[in-house]
């Protein structure tokens, strides 16, 4: 795996380096000091995985992440010192398309090795992704069920914090249905992007607990590494099932289980996001009658997820991410 890395710290690179050199197949295949040189590469020689640092002088880390993936598109791991101190940061960088976050490892000692491991695991997470293939079968086709309760299910990836941000930013305080959001996010930082989206939107967001029932006017958001998922009709719960699902938690788990156990009006939603998880999900849920919706390459962060579910016929409606709002409004009028 060629890996890129951007840092203006000498030290970083140096504590970087170590801890790629502990595995034969990655290859760092260069060092940029700021965003500019970065992007530079990136369009000259494109790497596997970019490990991203925050602050730079020029052209700083979130800048970079938009750059990169407007013009020469790649995995982003943002790699900087001490990921909770720059949460609010590391959100706009993922809004911008970066994939996770992690904190540079230190040179030596017990920390180092800690260090090494958590950087070592992001990035096979995201080597998982980039090859992956895989996702779980659809759901067989079933008459659908309505009554008078509607759901909003929504799955995310990279770019996912700033398209969730403007989707609930114009979705009105008297929205009814409930909602219940997928992002590709490490747990660490769950709690605080719910905080984040709950600052951008007119409805009240926060992280789902096991046992939650989703309540009309209230988002949920996704909290752990176990797939989200309804345990029975009514009742959100996680599970580490399927084990072998290179993204956690897993789009297409919460989709499928939409289809299966939930009896009320829905819409699926699939933003943004590198691969395509979600799409078989969203295929399922179409299969079931729920009205679903892709976001247009023209508006996506990352054309992944959303192109995966166009080519499987999975989405209803493609639409710009300025559009979905009102439709998701449309969709889900009170039945009288």
């Amino acid at each position: 795996m060629k890996i890129g890395i951007v840092n203006d710290v000498q030290l970083a690179v140096e504590a970087l380096r170590r801890a790629l050199a502990t595995r034969a197949d990655f290859e760092v295949a260069w060092v940029a000091r700021d965003g500019a040189e970065a992007l530079d590469y990136c369009i000259a020689e494109r790497p596997d995985v970019v490990l991203m640092d925050l602050v730079m002088p020029n052209v700083d880390g979130v800048e970079a992440t938009r750059r990169i993936m407007a013009r020469a598109p790649c995995a982003i791991l943002v790699v900087t010192i001490d990921v909770g101190a720059n949460a609010w940061r590391v959100y706009e960088a993922m809004g911008a398309g970066a994939l996770d976050a992690v904190d540079t490892p230190a040179l030596a000692g017990a920390d180092a090795r800690r260090g090494i491991a958590a950087l070592i695991a992001k990035i096979d997470q995201i080597g998982a992704r980039l090859v992956s293939t895989c996702a779980p079968p659809p759901a067989s086709a079933v008459p659908r069920v309505t009554s008078n309760t509607a759901l909003v299910a929504i799955g995310a990836s990279a770019g996912g914090p700033a398209a969730l941000a403007t989707l609930l930013g114009a979705l009105p305080a008297d929205f009814a249905p409930a909602t219940v959001i997928v992002q590709h996010v490490d747990r660490a930082f769950a709690e605080g992007m719910a905080q984040w989206l709950d600052a951008q939107s007119k409805l009240p967001v926060r992280v789902a607990r096991e046992g939650d029932s989703p309540r009309p006017g209230e988002v949920l958001l996704a909290a752990t590494n176990d797939h989200l998922h309804f345990s029975d009709s009514r009742r959100l719960g996680y599970t580490r099932h399927p084990a072998d699902m290179p993204y956690r938690p897993s789009v297409d788990v919460f989709f499928q289980s939409v289809a299966e156990r939930w009896t009320g009006r829905a819409v699926g939603v699939l933003l943004t996001g590198m691969g395509r998880d979600g799409a078989i999900g969203l295929k399922a849920m179409r299969a079931k009658g729920y009205h679903t919706i892709a976001q247009d390459e023209a508006t996506c962060a990352v054309y992944g997820m959303p192109k995966a579910a166009a080519a499987l016929n999975a989405a209803v409606a493609i639409l710009p991410l300025p559009r979905i709002a009102d439709a998701l409004i449309a969709a889900l009028r009170p039945v009288r």
